[in-house]
């Protein structure tokens, strides 16, 4: 009863959904709508024989929200239609995988739905089906499976069949019809803020009332996620049931903790060899999947593992993913359905792979780019890997030298005039332990380290300064071995690369070494002696021919900036809103200029060729028609009276005597 109240709760949220979807493309109609009447009735005015001025308000509005109408209309373009394939993506033919395409069948039979028609590898850790219906995905089309390759090289047999189970249960529940809807419905309106962000971005005009449409437009996302997602999660449940039915609960658990860490990996794989390797040496790997799972397969990298899939189980769902808690969906796995009896156990599954030239094309999928990079063999790839990891630290203690022995004025020689500065060697860095100066070179390597080289070994640098300094010199020492050919970098993905020395000598002897020269003063000359024993030069420099011992960085841009995608889309906005602008100021201007004047009664005015015949005159015609022309008479005005005349009466002025008050001269 309670399974049925629920099933009958998720039915209604669908249909509301589908119902808010639909307000939402009648809304994007009314707006094209509005946006074509008003500017219909701009164009009108502007013919008008009353308008005095052209209408440049109107016009620099319609131009403005010219983006914004477009972007929606394409949002809902986008939504409509079926989706189109990845790009990033490559098709997996049956020749190619057979044992692939043979158990995908076998267990789209086993869920009881037809198999998709196309597989296709992704680099990305994850798996997903799509129907790329018609009808908003309410009819049956074309299925396309998606499978990380990641998931295909990390995974164990048992769990990739629960994983690829799980999927096709989505096909067998119907449930790619409804997420379709869903996802192309939040697809769009993503696209539709996405419009109105790129606008605002190149357009100043749009930017001023882009904020409420935004507003409106994030909660009316809100909404409809918040319908669909409650859907979704009840559907990922049925797909683990109908997977644990298939492969067996066990595998199923297992499957969704491994993807998870897989993933989390997968992503610090990328951003913590891949990109730096690409970006200080610019090399990459022919087959970049094939590495990564040499890095999964690595002892040192059980424990990591193990927690990462500890770490999956702990963290909560996220509000917006449309997948429950990890929690969750072990919880639900654990109490799966009885057994029916007699039914046969979960068979031992054959490993999956595909040809190695469909991992090659991805990868040349996943390192496009315009600086992509010189590919080199995987293996190849990660000896040069190593060797970077552990000699990165020999730039920072070349700068400490040249600083120390500019301050302490030991001089920094040049080979020639104008040539290269003289190159790190192991005697310039105990010349300076002979004279004294350990303490101030561990100082100034320790300010040239970065933030999580500072502490090797779990040694604080504040309480043991010289400690990055012998590991340093160790490192110096090991490169002139490896130079020599005599010893080589083994690869440590949960640490600095280890030095494999010459036979006969323990792995921690070097280190050994260079921490007792650097610590105790006087040992320097009993190190020149092991190293003499071993054949190294201690005067020779490193010959910096390989990827990993190159000192000039290649100079890498870390400011945020907008991706090649956005940048494009923000140019064709302000394309469009300047091709709006232009054209209808155009039109504009043309239909004022060509407007009717306005015309006002008046004396009506003969002119000259009136006199002749009407209809054909020409004022040459030698036999005019005598038609009288009209006369004008100067008009007549009535006679104004003569205004009286006014005289003043006169008065007499009288006089002034001043006499009296002029001083009179004494005698």
């Amino acid at each position: 009863m309670i399974s049925a109240a629920r099933a009958l709760l998720a039915t209604a949220r669908a249909l509301l959904a589908l119902a808010l979807l639909a307000v939402f493309y009648a809304l994007v109609a009314a707006m094209v709508l509005l946006w074509a009447a008003f500017l219909a009735a701009a164009l009108w005015t502007a013919g008008t024989p009353e308008a005095t001025t052209p209408p440049t308000t109107v016009v620099t509005a319609c131009a403005a929200l010219a983006p914004i109408v477009f972007g929606m209309v394409w949002a809902v373009i986008r939504t409509a239609r079926p989706a189109t394939p990845r790009e990033d993506a490559v098709t997996v033919t049956r020749r190619g995988a057979p044992e692939l395409w043979r158990t995908v069948e076998e267990l789209a039979l086993d869920v009881g739905t037809r198999p998709p028609g196309h597989i296709k590898l992704t680099a990305e850790a994850n798996a997903s089906v799509t129907e790329d219906a018609p009808l908003l995905g309410l009819a049956p089309g074309r299925r396309v499976l998606y499978l990380g390759l990641p998931l295909l090289d990390g995974l164990s047999p048992a769990e990739l069949r629960a994983v690829l189970a799980h999927e096709l249960g989505h096909f067998s529940g119907r449930h790619s019809r409804f997420g379709a809807v869903a996802h192309r419905g939040a697809a769009g309106l993503v696209a539709a803020r996405q419009a109105i962000q790129d606008a605002s971005a190149a357009n100043d005009l749009v930017r001023l009332y882009a904020g409420l449409p935004l507003l409106l437009l994030g909660l009316y996302t809100h909404v409809f996620r918040w319908l669909t997602r409650p859907v979704r999660r009840r559907q990922e449940l049925e797909a683990d049931r109908e997977a644990a039915r298939v492969a067996g609960p066990g595998a199923v658990a297992d499957a969704l903790c491994s993807t998870a860490a897989l993933d989390a990996a997968w992503q610090e794989f990328l951003a913590d060899f891949l990109a730096p390797m690409r970006r200080a040496t610019g090399r990459i790997p022919d087959d970049p999947f094939r590495a990564f799972a040499h890095m999964v397969e690595a002892p040192e990298l059980r424990e990591p593992m193990a927690a990462l899939r500890a770490r999956a189980v702990e963290r909560p769902a996220d509000r917006d993913d449309a997948h429950p808690a990890l929690a969750v969906r072990l919880e639900r796995l654990s109490r799966p359905p009885a057994q029916e009896p007699g039914a046969e156990p979960f068979p031992s599954p054959q490993p999956l792979s595909a040809q190695p030239r469909y991992a090659v094309a991805l990868g040349r999928v996943l390192l496009s780019g315009p600086d992509t990079g010189t590919r080199v063999p995987w293996r190849d790839w990660l000896t040069e890997l190593a060797e970077h990891r552990a000699t990165r630290i020999l730039t920072p203690l070349a700068e400490a030298v040249r600083a120390v022995e500019e301050t302490e004025g030991m001089g920094w020689t040049k080979a020639e005039p104008g040539g290269e500065p003289e190159r790190l060697t192991i005697h310039r860095v105990l010349r300076l332990l002979d004279g004294g100066r350990r303490m101030p070179l561990a100082r100034a390597l320790s300010a040239r380290l970065p933030a999580g080289e500072r502490m090797p070994r779990g040694d604080q640098t504040e309480q043991d300064p010289l400690a990055p300094l012998a590991g340093a010199l160790a490192v110096l020492i090991g490169a002139q071995l490896v130079a020599q050919g005599t010893a080589y970098w083994a690869m440590n993905w949960t640490g600095p690369s280890i030095l494999v020395p010459p036979d006969g000598i323990a792995p921690d002897t070097i280190r050994t070494w260079a921490d007792t020269a650097v610590r105790l003063p006087g040992q320097t000359q009993r190190l020149g002696l092991h190293l003499a024993a071993l054949g190294v030069d201690e005067r020779a420099p490193l010959p910096y021919t390989g990827p990993a011992g190159n000192t000039k960085a290649r100079r890498v841009s870390i400011a945020p900036g907008p991706t090649g995608p956005a940048r494009r889309r923000i140019t064709a906005v302000r394309a469009l809103a300047l091709t709006v602008l232009l054209g209808m100021t155009g039109l504009t201007f043309v239909l004022w200029v060509n407007r009717d004047e306005p015309s006002y009664p008046g004396t009506p005015v003969t002119r000259w060729n009136d006199r002749y015949q009407p209809g054909g005159g020409t004022g040459t015609d030698p036999t005019p028609f005598p038609i009288p022309l009209p006369t004008y008479q100067r008009p007549t005005f009535p006679a104004w009276p003569t205004p009286p005349t006014y005289r003043l009466p006169t008065r007499s002025v009288p006089s002034i005597h001043i006499e009296p008050i002029i001083p009179r001269s004494t005698p």
